[in-house]
């Protein structure tokens, strides 16, 4: 399907429009309401009961991630972030230590420079971001198809939690085969 259905917008059209939005939302606004679902996060069941879990560095005008680290590794949680393989086709995950020296990564994301490798089968929680969500969980990424093949080589056991601004969560995503849902999206 390339048309969301009642929105009649393509994959490029939506994406397009949330990208001007992520742009021009206020600062503020971006980290009044990265607070909420930081807030809305720690409670999350499937939070609290992960001991490894898959953050991303926001950028762009994502979610902030920075604060939900944070409080993750005062609990204890091993965190991890994705790092783009040289082939740009598959991610995998990286402990990301405090204060860790970062480098823009192959599609302009920051990455840790050293790069202790974690067993994708060893994660307790994937956060995932992404340009817009609907309420199935079905996921718009930016359209490189990382995060989709890297869910896919997860067990469908493991959870996935969407994070997106209200403005993300739109009635229906256009999806195809190759596209992998979250199984959980947390907004404000």
């Amino acid at each position: 399907m390339n048309k969301a259905s009642g929105l009649g917008l393509t994959k490029a059209e939506i994406r397009s429009k949330i990208l001007l939005r992520l742009k021009t939302q206020k600062e503020e606004d971006r980290n009044r309401k990265s607070k909420l679902i930081t807030v809305k996060l720690l409670r999350n069941k499937v939070f609290k009961k992960a001991k490894r879990v898959m953050f991303y560095i926001a950028f762009g005008g994502e979610v902030n991630t920075e604060e939900m680290i944070r409080e993750a590794k005062k609990t204890g949680k091993l965190i991890c972030v994705p790092v783009c393989r040289k082939d740009r086709e598959t991610m995998h995950p990286a402990i990301f230590e405090d204060h860790a020296k970062l480098k823009k990564g192959p599609y302009g994301v920051l990455e840790p420079v050293a790069q202790a490798e974690v067993n994708p089968e060893n994660l307790d929680l994937i956060i995932v971001p992404g340009l817009a969500f609907d309420k199935k969980g079905n996921r718009l990424g930016r359209g490189k198809g990382c995060y989709d093949r890297f869910l896919r080589s997860l067990s469908v056991k493991t959870p996935s939690i969407g994070l997106a601004f209200d403005f993300q969560i739109l009635p229906l995503i256009p999806t195809t085969s190759c596209d992998v849902s979250v199984k959980e999206v947390i907004c404000s």
